[in-house]
C-alpha cells in the first residue's frame, strides 16, 4: 500500500517505534525528505528532532558510485569507501578534492538549516535514523558509521520503505532497523507515495520550526 505522503509515513513509523517513548534518544532526519517523516516520529515519542547531515561523494567519473562520505558533525567526519576508490583507480588529490565540494554543500545546508543552532548531542543517547526510504543504502552505511565516532549507545535505523537486500545489509550496520514495507521487486522511493513532491530548502526549515514550536519546553530544553 502507499503512504499517502511523508507524514503519514511518519505516523506510521511513530507506532512502530512505540518502545522508545520515554527514553533518552534523538531523532535525526536525512534531509531534505527524512524531515517531515522524522518529525512525525519526534512529535509521538517526545524527544528532540534533530538533522543528520550527510553527502555521498562519488566518483568523479560515475559521480553516483558513492566512493564514501561525509558527515557533519562538531568535526566533520569522513568515511572512505576502500574497494571502490581502488577500483576506480581515484588519486587521493581526486578524493579529497571532492570531499571538500560536498563538505562545503553541507556547510552550506547546515547554515541554512540550521543557522546558529547547535546540534544536538547525541553521545550515550539512542540515536533514531530516519529517512523517507531507502534504496541501495550505500550513503546511509556511510551514515551510520560515521554517527559511530559520535559515541551514541545505540543506533536505530527507521524508514517506511525499502528493498528487502538493502534492509539485510543494513542490519549489520544499525544495532536495530525497522522498516514498514519491504516490496521484493523494489522501485523507485517515489512509487510508494501517492504525493511525493520534492521539497525545498524552505519546506525544510518550516518543518523543523514546526517541530520546535510545538514540542513540549522539557523536551525542547533536552535539546539543548
Amino acid at each position: 500500500m502507499p503512504f499517502a505522503d511523508r507524514s503519514e509515513a511518519g505516523r506510521q513509523l511513530a507506532k512502530a517505534l512505540d518502545g522508545y517513548q520515554g527514553k533518552d534518544a534523538v531523532v535525526l532526519a536525512l534531509p531534505r525528505g527524512g524531515v517531515p517523516v522524522a518529525a512525525e516520529v519526534a512529535a509521538h515519542l517526545e524527544i528532540p528532532l534533530d538533522l543528520l547531515l550527510v553527502r555521498k561523494i562519488g566518483v568523479p567519473a560515475q559521480p553516483e558510485l558513492a566512493m564514501g562520505a561525509v558527515i557533519d558533525g562538531a568535526s566533520p567526519i569522513v568515511v572512505r569507501n576502500e574497494g571502490i576508490i581502488r577500483r576506480a583507480w581515484v588519486s587521493a588529490d581526486e578524493f579529497e578534492r571532492a570531499s571538500r565540494v560536498e563538505l562545503a554543500e553541507i556547510e552550506r545546508r547546515r547554515l541554512r538549516y540550521l543557522g546558529d543552532r547547535r546540534s544536538v548531542d547525541i553521545e550515550g543517547r539512542i540515536a533514531i535514523v530516519v529517512d523517507d526510504g531507502i534504496a541501495t543504502g550505500a550513503t546511509m552505511r556511510a551514515a551510520i558509521q560515521g554517527l559511530r565516532r559520535r559515541h551514541p549507545s545505540k543506533i536505530i535505523l527507521a524508514v517506511p520503505v525499502a528493498p528487502p537486500e538493502t534492509v539485510g545489509v543494513l542490519r549489520k550496520y544499525a544495532d536495530h532497523v525497522i522498516c514498514l514495507e519491504e516490496p521484493d521487486f523494489f522501485q523507485a522511493i517515489g512509487f510508494y507515495y501517492r504525493d511525493f513532491r520534492q521539497l525545498s530548502d524552505q519546506d525544510v526549515i518550516a518543518c523543523l520550526d514546526a517541530s520546535r514550536s510545538t514540542m513540549p519546553a522539557h523536551i525542547s530544553a533536552k535539546a539543548k
